[in-house]
């Protein structure tokens, strides 16, 4: 995410932007809950190909967030906006392949002021998430040529206690 913003050191982290950080002291720490920062999993195995091995992939979430038993709770990662322009293609080929070997859902979120906007990228069933009006930079309500609203789909929330399997279904 280097393209996207400065690195922040904060409370022995090294966050990728400013936004990152805000997230993290704004919802992760204050959650009371277990949770990593950048953490490795691996996506794709090591394997050859003729008479060599190709390196494996891995994928690092900006936060992991556990519940109280230990279980994988969130997968978060921080882009600058939630729809599909604001997340580069090698990033969501990496969340649907974790997805596919963890079985748990990547929630791509935008921190604002006093909340964050979350969706899933790559979901089928777009209606499991909140629609919303888009608006531009000055807070204008976004319309078609045809002058129809244009829509985004996201949920809002004002904290990290809420559970992914309730919007997507388990």
């Amino acid at each position: 995410m280097d393209h996207f913003g400065k690195r922040v050191v904060y409370d022995g982290y090294t966050f990728d932007s400013a936004k990152e950080r805000d997230f993290y002291v704004k919802f992760i720490k204050p959650s009371g809950l277990r949770f990593e920062v950048h953490p490795n999993f691996k996506i794709i195995d090591k394997f050859m190909v003729g008479g060599t091995y190709v390196r494996g992939v891995w994928y690092k979430p900006d936060f992991v967030v556990y519940d109280h038993d230990g279980e994988i709770k969130h997968v978060y990662d921080v882009k600058p906006s939630v729809d599909s322009q604001g997340t580069d293609t090698a990033a969501k080929l990496r969340f649907k392949l974790f997805e596919k070997r963890y079985r748990i859902p990547v929630e791509v979120i935008v921190p604002r002021k006093h909340d964050f906007k979350m969706t899933i990228l790559g979901i089928t069933d777009l209606s499991l998430l909140d629609k919303h009006v888009k608006r531009d930079r000055q807070g204008r309500e976004k319309r078609t040529e045809a002058g129809n609203y244009q829509f985004g789909y996201y949920n809002v929330y004002a904290d990290i206690n809420y559970s992914v399997w309730d919007i997507i279904g388990k």
